[in-house]
């Protein structure tokens, strides 16, 4: 006889939803009311974190506190523009003018007689360059820098020291590890959405320069020339983004890729005569020997460029040369030879760049390649700033002292490899090199993915940032939630709410003792770290109780029910998901499930569930999307990093009661696990 399979608690409640259906409606699961069910709340930890810093007990009040500035160095206008910024976005107040004689924020530099001997006085140095002092106590607030700059930096420090009931003491006495701390960011038709988030983000994080992907820039050159691309910005945007870095105290540092990766200048058939490679369907290198090129082309964009960003320096490319075309390709080249050829282009637009006062940046790869390193180096011109790009952590970071011992300025260039910034501030440090570039390679059109699509190459500045100013510092925890709130900052505020207790739709444990909980994979490799109970996951808080685990094509998921139904009966303004799923999809973007909001007034709202976007697997560590919020991260008892974030979704209809939540699964490789429900400002 065959036996028949134990239902599973979900498999009741589907049953139970069913039956019910026709006649009165489901019990609504329990709930426990929570006075900060989402707490956004002041970071512990500063970012950079400061070569000297003590905290000590106390908290300097907000009441009748304003800020001063004591000197005309514009940098102290911009430190009051933030902090007043930081005000308003996280308490919803004016940070007034303050008076002398009154406690309050007072900001300047060692200019001033005064200020210098308090700073001495508190036995605070700060005479490096970009340095500053600071120290808040009963007696007010002080930021005294080197320079200008210094007192700018001090400013960013001082915003992550306020929390709703005050700014907390500190004693700080601070100065960058690197001189040039470089972030690269895109110029596109989608710029002003994201560099007027990113520029300020920079600058709080104490960059001091961007370098600014400006290949598709719809150059007058372009323009005439028929091959400006339409999804380029325009000048007019390019300007403004460079004087809007300016602002935020970060130097603009235009990319013009040249010999390589040089598309641009093809786009829309044009210049067709000018590719390097005949044959080349790639449109990669242009031809070097033939006059048109530069003065058509490149000399003149050149100069554009040096108009409208009014730039120290210009990077012009010249990586990976020779990694698509043949280069040399065409019989005139052969006979000269790639380093005659790669020596004169780079000789031409350094002389050109020079006459018009402006100093000239490559990438180190083409030209300090093995093949090459013994001769081509000695040929360039030593004024010439190398940028050694190396993204593996601790590998090949000699090169970047052998760089720098030829009598090249040199910076170090990193990605968003675990320890590759970290590691390489180091080595920087290390050969006193310029300084490092964050770079950043999320294509030319696609600025938006710094915050959905590519987000993980967000993150990265965070670390970076950090090594970069303090290359001694620890790698910062939790950068994800860093960096998410810096790019679009919160208030500092509580919302009540309640959590759903989802004991009864448990369809696996958090832990795997016996091969029969998570995933079937047993204890060495399960979520037990979560724990359960009501928890604060984030700024969010949850009432955890297992794993609302629903059917996957995994085996360990083919048994499990194919959709649950959470009973609510209340009104909501946001419901926050604490969900997962037990393995990844196949494709990014993959739909794999979705919620169903059931109203009472008969109405239903679909959310669809796209991997990597609104969910992810909780061995899938690296956020492509910021749409989730950080919630749980840990590790299982093997060593494997874990994390399962929160999806907040916004109720549009927050005045009609929430009859039920639908989970539903597609049956995909990634499978939609919901593990805490909570209800924002929720009411009967």
């Amino acid at each position: 006889m065959k036996r028949m399979r134990a239902l599973t608690p979900v498999s009741v409640a589907v049953l139970s939803s069913a039956l019910l259906a026709a006649g009165a409606q489901a019990a609504p699961l329990p709930l426990t009311p929570l006075p900060e069910a989402r707490a956004q709340t002041p970071r512990q930890t500063l970012v950079p974190q400061p070569k000297r810093a003590e905290f000590p007990n106390g908290t300097l009040p907000l009441g009748g506190l304003g800020v001063r500035v004591v000197g005309s160095a514009p940098e102290l206008a911009w430190a009051v523009r933030d902090l007043r910024a930081e005000w308003k976005t996280r308490l919803g107040a004016e940070l007034q003018g303050g008076a002398a004689g009154k406690p309050g924020i007072v900001i300047g530099t060692l200019a001033d007689q005064e200020l210098a001997a308090k700073a001495k006085a508190a036995g605070l140095d700060n005479a490096a360059a970009e340095g500053y002092a600071l120290w808040v106590d009963s007696s007010g607030a002080y930021i005294v820098g080197a320079d200008g700059k210094g007192a700018y930096a001090g400013a960013q420090t001082l915003r992550q020291l306020l929390t709703p009931a005050g700014v907390r003491f500190a004693k700080i006495s601070d100065s960058p590890g690197l001189r040039d701390r470089v972030a690269m960011i895109y110029l596109d038709q989608y710029s002003a959405q994201v560099n007027d988030r990113l520029i300020p983000m920079l600058a709080a994080l104490k960059y001091n320069a961007v370098l600014i992907m400006s290949n598709y820039v719809q150059w007058d050159t372009a323009k005439a020339g028929g091959f400006a691309h339409p999804g380029g910005a325009s000048k007019a945007e390019a300007r403004r983004v460079a004087e809007l870095a300016r602002s935020y105290g970060l130097e603009p540092i235009p990319l013009i890729e040249t010999l390589s990766h040089a598309g641009w200048m093809f786009y829309g058939g044009k210049n067709l005569n000018l590719k390097q490679d005949p044959e080349s369907q790639n449109l990669w290198a242009y031809d070097t020997l033939n006059p048109d090129t530069y003065s058509k082309v490149i000399l003149p964009v050149l100069s554009e460029a040096v108009e409208l960003f009014r730039p120290t320096r210009v990077h012009i490319g010249h990586d990976e040369v020779r990694s698509r075309d043949r280069f040399p390709a065409r019989e005139n080249g052969k006979a000269l030879g790639f380093e005659k050829l790669y020596v004169d282009d780079v000789v031409k637009l350094h002389d050109h760049l020079k006459s018009l006062n402006v100093a000239t940046m490559i990438w180190h790869d083409s030209a300090f390649a093995d093949s090459v390193i013994a001769t081509l180096p000695a040929q360039l011109p030593k004024d010439i700033q190398v940028a050694y790009w190396n993204y593996t952590s601790g590998t090949g970071t000699d090169l970047l002292g052998k760089i720098a011992a030829m009598g090249f300025p040199v910076l170090g260039a990193s990605w968003l490899d675990a320890g590759n910034p970290e590691g390489q501030a180091k080595v920087a440090a290390k050969t006193r090199a310029l300084g490092m570039i964050q770079t950043r390679w999320t294509g030319y059109f696609g600025n938006p993915s710094i915050w959905d699509g590519q987000a993980e190459q967000g993150v990265p500045f965070v670390r970076a940032a950090s090594a970069f100013w303090n290359p001694d510092a620890p790698v910062v925890a939790g950068a994800e939630g860093i960096f998410r709130d810096l790019y679009q900052p919160a208030a500092y505020r509580a919302a009540a709410g309640s959590a759903v207790n989802l004991k009864s739709l448990v369809t696996r444990s958090l832990s795997d003792d016996d091969e029969k909980g998570w995933i079937l994979k047993g204890p060495d490799i399960d979520l037990r770290n979560l724990g359960t109970g009501v928890k604060r996951l984030g700024a969010y808080s949850f009432d955890v109780q297992g794993a609302v685990m629903l059917r996957g094509s995994r085996p360990a998921a083919k048994d499990l029910p194919e959709r649950a139904t959470v009973e609510l009966g209340r009104k909501a303004d946001a419901l926050a998901f604490l969900h997962t799923t037990g393995w990844p999809a196949a494709t990014p973007r993959e739909v794999i499930g979705r919620y169903e909001v059931a109203y009472a007034d008969g109405t239903t709202l679909a959310l669809p569930l796209e991997y990597g976007r609104h969910i992810r697997a909780w061995t899938d560590t690296l956020p492509s999307s910021m749409i989730p919020a950080p919630g749980f991260s840990g590790q299982t008892r093997d060593g494997l990093n874990v994390a399962v974030p929160v999806l907040e979704w916004t109720n549009p209809k927050p005045g009609v009661v929430i009859k039920s939540v639908t989970l539903v699964s597609e049956g995909k490789n990634a499978n939609p696990t919901l593990i805490g429900l909570t209800l924002i400002g929720d009411r009967p």
